[in-house]
């Protein structure tokens, strides 16, 4: 029985570990940061692996970004001294029962195993990503004085920056050859590797790894650039995307018209 409550105290704290992951990683990624960047941050800051030196320039260099990598490296103290002492008290009560053992471990294995399939859930991802950014705003005294506050971004649509990556879809293309305003897409700047930034780029600036480009749009379009790779399923990715724009801006369209006939309504 001891074992048990072992069992399920290592898998609650496990549990929870990954809910202040997520609450971090969304945080970070309302500071401006790509998702796939903020996540990277957060799971580094909480299993103390550490961070490239560009990496970690971006977070000591912004005083809202170190408050949140703080409270990771807090919170990674208690939460793994809480999982060793559940292991501990598991496996420790069970000396001499061989049986007892690799039935706790088979618990401990489905419980983690139980985890990672909600973890990689993508619409539980999103769920919980539009519950987290409307708690922190709602609930914290955190100062997000960046990009989301500024242009007074909603739920649907947001400011990130995107890493280019020599993989990636973007990766040595211009910005008319990857017609990202049809996929709903504004890009406002490019950070070069060199330390310069080009503000309101041209049609032909070209795109290049290790470039970080500020993107605006809808958070799914977004998440889905950051993950896309050069090639066909990138290209086929590409023709998706539009199609979607296409549908959006036909909902928009149908919107802006309701709209026009309530003020004529109003004005007649």
């Amino acid at each position: 029985m001891v074992g048990i409550i072992g069992i399920i105290a290592a898998l609650t704290v496990l549990g929870i570990s990954l809910v202040i992951t997520r609450i971090a990683t969304t945080a970070l990624s309302l500071t401006g940061l790509s998702w796939e960047a903020a996540r990277f941050q957060s799971r580094s800051a909480f299993t103390g692996t550490g961070f490239t030196t560009k990496e970690a320039e971006k977070i000591v260099s912004h005083p809202l970004r170190r408050k949140i990598i703080m409270m990771l490296m807090v919170a990674r103290s208690a939460g793994f001294l809480s999982i060793i002492m559940s292991l501990i008290l598991s496996f420790g009560s069970t000396a001499g029962d061989d049986t007892s053992r690799l039935l706790n471990f088979a618990w401990l294995l489905g419980g983690v195993g139980l985890l990672w399939i909600l973890a990689s859930s993508d619409y539980l991802e999103l769920w919980m990503r539009r519950v987290i950014k409307k708690g922190l705003k709602r609930w914290t005294d955190l100062e997000l004085h960046d990009y989301t506050d500024l242009l007074k971004l909603t739920d649907d649509y947001t400011v990130i920056e995107l890493e280019v990556e020599k993989d990636d879809w973007l990766a040595k293309k211009t910005l008319k050859k990857c017609c990202l305003s049809e996929e709903g897409i504004l890009v406002l700047g490019i950070y070069r590797t060199d330390g310069s930034y080009v503000g309101a780029p041209a049609s032909d600036t070209k795109m290049y790894p290790g470039d970080i480009i500020v993107l605006y749009g809808r958070s799914k379009a977004l998440h889905e650039l950051d993950q896309r790779q050069a090639g066909y399923q990138g290209e086929r990715k590409h023709e998706k995307a539009k199609d979607e724009q296409r549908q959006e801006e036909a909902t928009q369209a149908e919107k802006d018209a309701d709209y026009a006939k309530k003020k004529e309504q109003q004005e007649s």
